[in-house]
């Protein structure tokens, strides 16, 4: 049997230690460290490196490789990586600070300490040039531009040891880490193993492409992220229940996986397409769904920027590959699930309703159509709406 895709850069790296009395120590010492508060998106980075799902990283970004990152996708040692991953702090902040110093990370909202970093690099960066580069746009209604903007424009590099997942573990049943997909592949004896990345229910366009998906694969991991998202976006444990049913009903149990992840999305498009696919390959895929306008925003991106950019990554950059699938919907002259590539009609009979148009509908109570939509999905998303509104 093939052996399970390697880790992004060779091996995994997680920074949560197993080790009871090394942490118990390091707790100890974080009391007389200088805290600083991290942001929702640096909680969520650092969980991601607790994990290993951030692999090769060993801590925030010094500058050498967030300037490789934003000029040429890599880290400064050539190792593919599209989106930077960075500590912000004040200048004044950046001034009482220096190199070999230990700081102490916090979680703002629960004053609990999640980890402690040495630093080793301090840095100011020009967030307009970074937004270009990671973003393709400087415009703030962009969420991803937003966010950055709101950051301070000093940074801070250094290696990381992690204390906290948070409440990740204890808030979801199926947060799972990379090792521990990796081992339960190896279990089912899969290889070939497909990853379907959302951030939405899953209606029946998501279906059709994991099904296609599933015809080809060993197994499929459904991999929801349930960091963070942007205002109007469904709640995680709302689009939990939609996955489950889904899967309970439609799917076979024995060839589908369910596990989410704590990433705070920065619907960067492109590069962040390729950053869900290191992230895939560290959880032990060998295939990444990537269909139409993935990981993106508004009319920011084409629809198959985030395909197109896999055709010119370095060769042998990344193992893991993308499974690009066209737009896919109902069709009423055909009487079933198509593609742009599969279906010969006009558009007037082609079922096709956008985000917008969705929300709207859920909100005020109007059903979508069942060729949308399996009911099981749509009962639970109305029912949100009209409670969220209530």
């Amino acid at each position: 049997m093939k052996e399970i895709v390697e880790p992004h850069g060779g091996a995994l790296k997680p920074l949560l230690g197993s080790d009871v009395e090394q942490a118990k120590a390091l707790r100890e010492e974080a009391k007389s460290l200088r805290p600083i508060k991290l942001s929702s998106m640096e909680i969520s980075d650092l969980i991601m490196m607790a994990s290993g799902a951030f692999s090769p990283l060993d801590g925030f970004m010094g500058q050498d490789d967030y300037r490789a990152v934003l000029n040429d996708m890599c880290l400064s040692d050539g190792t593919l990586w599209p989106i930077p991953v960075t500590l912000s702090v004040s200048k004044e902040e950046a001034d009482r600070l220096k190199a070999g110093q230990k700081i102490s990370l916090v979680n703002k909202k629960h004053e609990e300490c999640m980890g402690v970093m040495t630093i080793e690099d301090k840095y100011c960066c020009d967030k307009k040039i970074e937004a270009q580069r990671v973003f393709g746009t400087i415009d703030q209604r962009h969420p991803g531009v937003a966010k950055l903007y709101k950051q301070d424009d000093y940074r801070l590099g250094g290696s990381v040891a992690v204390l906290s997942e948070g409440e990740y573990p204890s808030q979801y049943s199926e947060y799972a880490r990379p090792q521990e997909t990796r081992d339960l592949f190896k279990e089912q004896g899969w290889n070939k193993i497909t990853a379907f990345q959302t951030r939405n229910p899953m209606h029946r366009s998501h279906e059709y492409l994991v099904k296609i998906a599933l015809e080809v694969s060993d197994g499929i991991l459904i991999h929801p992220i349930v960091g963070r998202l942007k205002q109007g976006d469904i709640p995680a444990d709302v689009r939990i229940r939609c996955y489950r049913v889904l899967l309970d009903r439609y799917f076979p149990s024995e060839r589908v996986v369910l596990k989410v992840y704590p990433m705070e999305m920065r619907y960067g498009g492109p590069r962040e397409a390729v950053l869900h696919a290191i992230i895939r390959q560290n959880f032990g895929c060998s295939h990444l769904i990537v269909g139409r306008d993935h990981a993106g925003v508004g009319n920011y991106y084409g629809p198959f920027e985030a395909q197109e950019i896999f055709d010119q990554l370095p060769e042998e950059s990344l193992r893991i590959k993308p499974l690009k699938l066209d737009w896919t919907f109902w069709c009423y002259a055909c009487g079933g699930m198509a593609s742009m590539k599969t279906c010969p009609h006009e558009k007037d009979k082609r079922l096709l309703i956008s985000g917008t148009e969705l929300r709207r509908m859920l909100r005020e109570g109007r059903k979508p159509p069942e060729e949308f939509s399996r009911p099981e999905v749509l009962e639970i998303l109305i029912d949100y709406y009209r409670n969220h509104q209530e």
